[in-house]
């Protein structure tokens, strides 16, 4: 369900374009209508698709022309020709035609389709792009003039800078607010940008690893912030934690998009462990030979579950990661939380000082405290030193 809703926007991409298409017609003539919806069935004669508005009966002819959409190029143009046999329950099909007066009925001129195979494999497939071809790091310099952007990426062996420089055809996105899922990422551009956001980038790197040419630019400005419970409000789904950094009192709203998992008191111990070892890659997972990301998910030096660094506000995605170790951690709700309980929370900076809606709220962290503080000699830490792994997760999804 998440990978066919993932593809919605795909389609309405193509039905804006398919509009401008197919609704150009001389005054006076009726123009073609265009519906877009799911395959309920499909014979010989016609196609059940379930639309927005409800079911449609598709008829089809001898006349009627069928086209094939590639999913990772979901435009017209780059459709190819398919035949009424490609077509199966579940896919997606963008339909042109004049539909009856009762709009129960569109004898279909031409039928553009994505089918549910290929929707199910776009995933793994933006998965492997990233992995192979990606680039992850914070901003640490921007240059206006020249579009350059230097990034900071962290490994086991420490940090290194690479210099990416956008492609002339290079697009801009945005993570949308409260979200570090990439089907949900909003256009952007470069003026959006800023120092301290994290960025991630598909293209191809130098043979030294130092520059990258890239193609897509993802950007996000997020926050980490974790305190100690105050109160929980169940009803409002809200709870007041007291900010490690700030010493001050902050609501974190718990929306429907937050992911709430507590860490088992176990794997929290070894990993913070291997973290106060220096054995745990930092943001943005280890920094392989050429600036390609390495995921680091396979068995650690000590035969622990290796951990990437975070895939959206800094790391590689999910897959093999601490990322996908988060999703086997326990769900848990507000009611699950008690006072006194130490959190971490990932969010979108707003600028609001005393009030975040939580991307991600993370419970079990106590441990990483502990390594914090005593990497420091026993001083408290602000919530700015902690590295909570798979807090900032990226979400191909």
């Amino acid at each position: 369900m998440r990978k066919s809703v993932q593809f919605l926007s795909s389609f309405v991409f193509i039905i804006s374009v398919a509009v401008f298409a197919f609704g150009q017609a001389p005054t006076g003539v009726v123009k073609n209508t265009i519906l877009s919806g799911d395959v309920v069935s499909v014979d010989a004669a016609r196609i059940v698709l379930k639309t927005k508005d409800g079911a449609v009966a598709v008829t089809l002819s001898d006349k009627t022309e069928y086209k094939r959409v590639p999913p990772e190029n979901p435009v017209l143009k780059a459709a190819v020709a398919a035949t009424l046999s490609d077509i199966g329950e579940g896919d997606k099909l963008l339909v042109s035609g004049m539909i009856s007066e009762d709009k129960k009925t569109l004898p279909a001129k031409s039928v553009y389709l994505m089918t549910k195979a290929d929707i199910a494999q776009r995933p793994a497939k933006d998965l492997e792009r990233w992995n192979t071809r990606g680039v992850s790091g914070k901003i640490k310099t921007l240059n206006a003039d020249t579009k350059q952007i230097t990034i900071e990426v962290s490994g086991l062996m420490g940090s290194r800078t690479v210099t990416l420089t956008p492609k002339s055809n290079a697009t801009f996105k945005r993570y949308a607010p409260n979200s570090v899922k990439y089907s949900e990422a909003v256009a952007g551009s470069f003026g959006e940008i800023g120092v301290g956001d994290v960025l991630r980038a598909v293209g191809d790197k130098s043979a030294d690893g130092a520059s990258f040419a890239a193609e897509e630019i993802l950007t996000g400005g997020f926050q980490t912030n974790a305190g100690t419970i105050k109160s929980v409000d169940v009803a409002k789904n809200e709870v007041v934690m007291t900010e490690m950094q700030s010493k001050k009192d902050v609501t974190v709203s718990l929306g429907q998009a937050s992911l709430l998992k507590k860490f088992p008191e176990q794997m929290a111990q070894i990993l913070a462990m291997r973290q106060a070892g220096g054995g745990m890659a930092g943001p943005g997972g280890q920094a392989g030979q050429g600036g390609q990301m390495m995921r680091t998910g396979g068995q650690g030096a000590q035969g622990t579950p290796g951990a990437a660094g975070p895939g959206g506000p800094g790391g590689g995605p999910r897959g093999g990661s601490i990322d996908e170790m988060l999703e086997r951690f326990p769900n848990i709700t507000a009611a699950d939380l008690k006072v006194g309980d130490i959190i971490a929370v990932s969010s979108s900076k707003t600028g609001a000082l005393d009030r975040i809606t939580a991307i991600k709220l993370l419970a079990g962290v106590e441990p990483f405290l502990r390594a914090a503080q005593a990497s420091s000699g026993g001083q408290r830490q602000g919530s700015q030193s902690l590295n909570i792994p798979g807090l900032d997760g990226f979400d191909m999804n």
